[in-house]
Parts: structure tokens; sequence; C-alpha cells
């Protein structure tokens, strides 16, 4: 199984992409974010421990983040490849997946990392807030602590994965269209 790996900060767009990419590679889309909400709202204990930190605009533990993601590797060894969207995050995370793939004989192909100016994030922030039902979109503060979290711990990481994985950036300015365009021609 090869997995495809869409980085970028919050209101980057990556789960846009990742739904289009699902579509076109027939890759299974894994949102790190739905997949949270899921466990907190099915009780689960992983789900419960998420809960105390996401709501906050923290990050989970990485060691939680660990022991999620192999269930979901194993969840999906019989799909052609999957698509990681919000995952890894940290350091730790990029060296927690690394040995997660190698354990399970799969494969990571691209990290493909989507930039975005704060800006138009914080913009795009606000326009979700209006169509979302989630609970954490509606708090500004949680739209900036978000974004810094990001700036502070998984931009680090995502140029620590450059250092051991093949990461290709773009800009995430324009249309959704013009987006994937940049993203379909590096694959």
């Amino acid at each position: 199984m090869e997995i495809l790996i869409i980085t970028g900060p919050p209101y980057s767009g990556k789960g846009t992409q990742c739904e289009i990419l699902n579509k076109q590679l027939d890759f299974k889309h894994i949102s790190t974010g739905d997949r949270c909400r899921f466990e907190k709202e099915s009780g689960t204990e992983i789900g419960k421990i998420m809960s105390e930190y996401e709501e906050k605009g923290d990050l989970v533990p990485d060691s939680i983040m660990k022991e999620l993601f192999g269930q979901i590797l194993d969840e999906n060894k019989a799909n052609a490849g999957i698509i990681l969207d919000g995952y890894p995050r940290t350091d730790a995370q990029v060296d927690d997946l690394i040995e997660l793939v190698d354990q399970k004989n799969m494969e990571i192909g691209k990290v493909l990392n989507i930039d975005v100016p704060k800006s138009e994030l914080l913009n795009r922030a606000r326009k979700r807030a209006e169509t979302s039902d989630r609970k954490d979109d509606k708090d500004p503060k949680i739209h900036i602590k978000r974004i810094e979290v990001f700036e502070d711990s998984t931009r680090p990481a995502i140029e620590y994965m450059k250092s051991k994985l093949e990461v290709k950036t773009f800009d995430g300015l324009g249309s959704i269209d013009e987006i994937t365009e940049r993203i379909k021609a590096s694959l």
C-alpha cells in the first residue's frame, strides 16, 4: 500500500485537495481531524483523551496519535493507497509514521505541502466558520491558536520530513482547480 501525505497549515485547503485526489487516485482519504472527531463522538478511550486537547486547539500527544495511526494503517491495508490529511504534525510523529510504515511493509510515496500566508488562512477560517457546524470552527481565538501551533510544531516537522521523505511545496493561493493542477503536475 502506498501512502500520500498532504500537509499544510489549518485552512489551507488540505481536505478539499484530499477529496479531489481521493476520486482521481482511488486512494482512501484519511482526515486526522475527522477520525479524531469520530473517536470523540464514539466515546472511545482515545477519543476522550483527544477531546481534552483538540477542543483547546492543542495537538494530541504523539504517543496517542501513533496508537491511532497504527490502527488506521491496519484498517486500510487492503487498499491500494491512502491519503493522510493532517498527520504527521511533529518531528516525533514523522519518525513514528516512518516506523509504523516500515513495520507494516508499506511505503510513503510523496509529501505534498500546501503553503498559504497567515492573512489568507484567517480569511478562510472566518468563511468556514460561517458554514461549518463544528464547535471548534466558531471561535476566532482557536483559529489563531491552530495557526500558532502549526507554526511552532508542524512547520518544523515539514522541514524535518524533507531530510527523510520527498516533499513538494505548492502555492495554496488561487482557485481550487489551480491548486489541484499544481498538485497533479507533481504526481
